[in-house]
């Protein structure tokens, strides 16, 4: 494929996310910003989520996994429905009764001033470690596909990729960002399905043994029920399920799309609905990442060093220029669909939780938040730019094992902080909370460090981000004081 193909389509596709910025940021505030007016329709909403949940590293690193895990993943993604029945049936009740911009203002109501911050810095890190990973994988096809051919280093291409995000969110935010996902999910879904059927047919298959194909492959089992390693059904399902509520519910990326609804009925409905549609969605990239194997021993592929270069590679270099296309539309909406919300919900965080925006009163007041917001977003473009190229050099395994791995440590305190307010009725020193949500991550670390020798060969995987939650947990009790009224 020829990077001035390449260029052309990628080109399209960004005038058309531009034009949906110019239609939905007409007349826009810091309310449409940060909460979209409350009016999106929540089948939008849920479809949408379906490409910010999945993004570049399910479209690029479970297919790569599959070789070394099989569908285990697919013990987590069942998992994940627990997570978000909890989410639509006790936390957004409580946001939506709440009335908030920002979940973690539920904090300060809570406990105070100083939880309120903490959990709030948490996202920060979280989400800014999350979307730089996500970015990191799509400027990398791009770096593969157009700009080595030309010469042009990787850092100019973060840097494209980043700039390009700006370019159709500063404006209208979270209203634009409901509307741009769901295109964006339509053509990663797009992308997964031709994808399978060229397969398919290069293999000479009905779509009735395509299944049985897959099924009767070495890659297919499901279940594991050794207890030592990562990949035991328990860690996994019950890792998937508080991955869901921290990662989801405790998110304001995610969260923010939600408390755009007009209504909590509607915003369940939209959680239920894309909830069940993730499974299906899962077990597609599962599907595909099989075949990808398939495809490659039956035709001689010698196989990447890197699992997550498994499927740029065959789309790229093997396939039709069809599937090229698609592939090079599917990754680039899948990593844009999360880093684009990402952003968003970033600039989001900080001005209400950090610059304490309030509603706007005055004229005067309009303009000056938006000049500050204006530069809050320039702000976290440039800190996703630096976060990138770090990563780069440090990268060195699957992107998928590593999101994961830092939201164990991120997002533990937040499991813990609202674990605690959710069902205690103590109050806490909450001077003291900062200090307990940074000394837990450390201490769940050296736990996962040591685990084999300290518990008989026991290996923590994503459950780590449990034992994180737990140590919080123990922490607050420790600085606990009086009963709320």
């Amino acid at each position: 494929m020829s990077a001035n193909l390449v260029v052309t389509i990628i080109s399209s596709y960004f005038l058309l996310l531009i034009l949906i910025s110019l239609l939905t940021s007409r007349k826009t505030d810091s309310n449409t910003f940060f909460t979209g007016n409350r009016q999106s329709p929540w089948f939008l909403v849920a479809f949408g989520m379906i490409g910010a949940s999945l993004s570049g590293v399910t479209f690029i690193s479970v297919p790569g996994w599959v070789s070394s895990t099989q569908f285990s993943y697919m013990q987590m993604v069942l998992g994940y429905l627990v997570g978000y029945l909890v989410i639509g049936t006790v936390l957004m009740p409580l946001y939506y009764r709440l009335k908030l911009i920002s979940i973690y203002g539920y904090l300060e109501d809570r406990f105070g001033f100083w939880s309120y911050k903490t959990g709030a810095f948490y996202f920060l890190l979280s989400r800014t470690i999350g979307a730089a990973f996500r970015l990191f994988l799509v400027a990398g096809v791009l770096q593969i596909a157009i700009f080595d051919s030309w010469g042009i280093p990787f850092s100019l291409t973060v840097l494209i990729t980043i700039s390009l995000i700006w370019l159709y969110t500063f404006r209208g935010g979270i209203k634009t960002i409901v509307w741009t996902d769901t295109l964006q999910t339509l053509f990663m879904l797009l992308a997964v399905v031709v994808v399978i059927d060229l397969i398919r047919t290069d293999l000479g298959l009905s779509f009735s043994t395509l299944t049985s194909i897959i099924q009767d492959s070495e890659y297919s089992q499901i279940f594991f029920w050794d207890w030592k390693p990562k990949i035991n059904f328990f860690k996994q399902f019950f890792s998937g399920a508080f991955i869901a509520i921290v990662m989801t519910g405790l998110d304001q990326d995610m969260m923010q799309k939600n408390l755009t609804c007009k209504t909590l009925g509607d915003a369940q409905k939209n959680m239920f609905w894309f909830s069940i549609t993730l499974v299906v969605v899962n077990l597609l990239f599962l599907s595909l990442g099989a075949l990808l194997y398939i495809y490659a021993t039956k035709n001689g592929i010698t196989l990447p060093e890197k699992t997550d270069d498994l499927f740029p590679m065959l789309a790229l270099n093997h396939f039709p220029l069809v599937a090229g296309i698609l592939f090079l539309l599917g990754i680039t909406a899948a990593a844009y669909s999360s880093a684009d919300s990402a952003l968003t919900a970033l600039t989001t965080s900080f001005c209400v939780d950090f610059l304490n925006f309030l509603p706007e009163d005055t004229i005067a007041m309009r303009s000056k938040q938006r000049k500050t917001r204006l530069m809050v977003h320039l702000g976290f473009s440039a800190l996703l730019f630096g976060v990138i190229m770090f990563f780069q050099m440090i990268n060195d395994e699957a992107v998928i094992s590593s999101v994961f791995k830092a939201a164990g440590y991120t997002y533990g305190p937040l499991l813990g902080l609202y674990t605690f307010g959710l069902f205690s009725t103590w109050k806490v020193r909450d001077a003291w909370v900062p200090l307990v949500c940074i000394v837990s991550p450390i201490v769940a670390y050296l736990l996962s460090e040591f685990s084999e020798e300290l518990l008989a060969g026991y290996q923590f995987g994503f459950e780590i981000l449990i034992v994180n939650g737990f140590l919080t947990f123990l922490g607050l009790m420790l600085i606990k004081k009086g009963r709320s009224n």
